[in-house]
C-alpha cells in the first residue's frame, strides 16, 4: 500500500477536515481573534491531521503488507487466517473475523464433500468385490467347457476383470499410501501371479510370455506391483501382433536400483503420442483406431509407481516395439522418506 494509494483512498476524510479547518479559521475571523492565536490553532489542528494520518497509514501498512507477504507464501492460500497476527485496528478486525467465518464454513464444507465421497468409495469397493465373485464363478465354469466359443467367453471374462481391478485401484489411489506396505518382494513370484492371471488369453492369442532373471528382491507393495504389471502386460496382449507375438520381462540389478524391462513386439506407439501415454483418459492413436483403451490404465500406473517411489518410462517405435520400464530404488530412498514422515 503506496502513501499514494492511501491518500486516494481518504480524500473524503481530508475534504471533510479542509472543510471543518475553513469553518474554524471563519468563526475565528468573524469573533476577530489575534492572528498570533490563529496561526497557533491552525497549526495544532494540521499537526493533529497529519499525525493521524500517519499513525493509521503505518499501523494499516504493517499488517497488509505482512499479510500480502504470508499469502504470497502459503500454497494452501486458505491457511493465512492462521498465519495473521490480531490487527489493532476495527477494518483489520473486521477482516480477519470475516476471513475466519468464512475459512470455518468452507472447511465445513470440505469435510462434508469428504464424508459424501468416503462413503460413495466403500460403496464401490464393495459393489466391485460383489461382482467379482460371478465373473470368477463364470471363468470357473467355462474352464470346465472347451468349446471353441467358450475360449472367446473367457477372454471377454479375463478382460471384465481386469477392468474392475482398474477401477478398484483407481478408487483407492487417492489414499494409496494408507493402503500399501512396503516391504521386500521377489519380481519372480509377482511376475507368476500375472503370469497366471493372463494365461488363458496368452494361450488363446498364441503369445510367446517370455521371462528371465527377475529372481530379485525389490522394496515395493506386492499387491500395488501385480497391479501395475498387470496393467503393462494387459497393454502389450491388447496391441500385439497377430503372429509371432512375444512379450519379454527381463531384471537388471544396478548399484542404487534395480531396472525393470517389460518389451513387446506389438504395433507400439506413435511418437506424437508417447509425451502424453500417462495423461488421464488419453487414449492416442491406437485406443482410437481399436477402441479398446480407456486412457485410464497407464495412468493409475503413474500415479502409483510416483506414490510407491518408483520411476517408470516408456519407449516405443510404432509397428516395431514398446519397451516399459520400472526403476526400483534401494534400501537408501526409503530410509530418507521414513525421516521425512516421522
Amino acid at each position: 500500500m503506496s502513501k499514494k494509494e492511501y491518500l486516494k483512498d481518504k480524500r473524503i476524510y481530508l475534504i471533510i477536515g479542509i472543510s471543518i479547518y475553513v469553518i474554524i479559521l471563519l468563526i475565528l475571523l468573524a469573533f476577530k481573534v489575534n492572528i498570533e492565536a490563529t496561526l497557533a490553532i491552525t497549526f495544532t489542528y494540521l499537526v493533529g491531521l497529519i499525525t493521524m494520518l500517519i499513525v493509521d497509514y503505518i499501523r494499516k501498512k504493517t499488517f497488509y503488507m505482512d499479510f500480502k507477504k504470508k499469502l504470497d507464501n502459503l500454497d494452501q492460500k486458505y491457511l493465512i487466517v492462521e498465519m495473521l497476527q490480531e490487527p489493532c485496528f476495527l477494518e483489520g478486525k473486521i477482516l480477519t473475523d470475516a476471513l475466519y467465518e468464512i475459512d470455518k464454513s468452507m472447511m465445513e464444507k470440505i469435510n462434508e464433500y469428504k464424508a459424501k465421497t468416503q462413503d460413495f468409495k466403500e460403496y464401490v469397493e464393495l459393489w466391485i468385490h460383489e461382482v467379482k465373485l460371478p465373473v470368477a464363478s463364470l471363468t470357473l465354469m467355462v474352464h470346465n467347457h472347451k468349446e471353441e466359443q467358450n475360449k472367446k467367453l473367457l477372454s471377454q471374462l479375463t478382460r471384465l476383470d481386469n477392468y474392475l481391478e482398474q477401477i478398484l485401484y483407481y478408487v483407492r489411489s487417492e489414499n494409496a499410501e494408507k493402503d500399501y506396505l512396503i516391504t521386500k518382494v521377489n519380481l519372480s513370484k509377482v511376475i507368476s501371479n500375472v503370469a497366471l492371471k493372463n494365461k488363458d488369453v496368452l494361450l488363446a492369442k498364441g503369445i510367446d510370455f517370455i521371462v528371465s532373471d527377475v529372481d530379485i528382491e525389490v522394496l515395493t507393495d506386492s499387491k500395488w506391483l501385480e497391479f501395475i504389471i498387470n496393467q503393462i502386460v494387459d497393454n502389450s496382449i491388447k496391441y500385439s501382433k497377430e503372429k509371432n507375438a512375444y512379450i519379454k520381462i527381463v531384471a537388471k540389478e544396478e548399484k542404487d536400483r534395480v531396472d525393470f524391462v517389460i518389451y513387446d513386439n506389438g504395433i507400439g506407439i506413435p511418437e506424437t503420442d508417447l509425451p502424453r501415454i500417462f495423461d488421464k483418459t488419453y487414449t492416442g492413436k491406437n485406443g482410437r483406431t481399436s477402441k479398446k483403451s480407456t486412457g485410464m490404465g497407464l495412468y493409475i500406473v503413474k500415479k502409483l509407481c510416483t506414490k510407491l517411489g518408483h520411476k517408470i518410462s516408456i519407449k516405443s517405435k510404432e509397428k516395431e516395439f514398446t519397451c516399459v520400464k520400472i526403476s526400483f530404488l534401494k534400501d537408501d530412498y526409503y530410509k530418507v522418506l521414513e525421516k521425512e514422515t516421522k
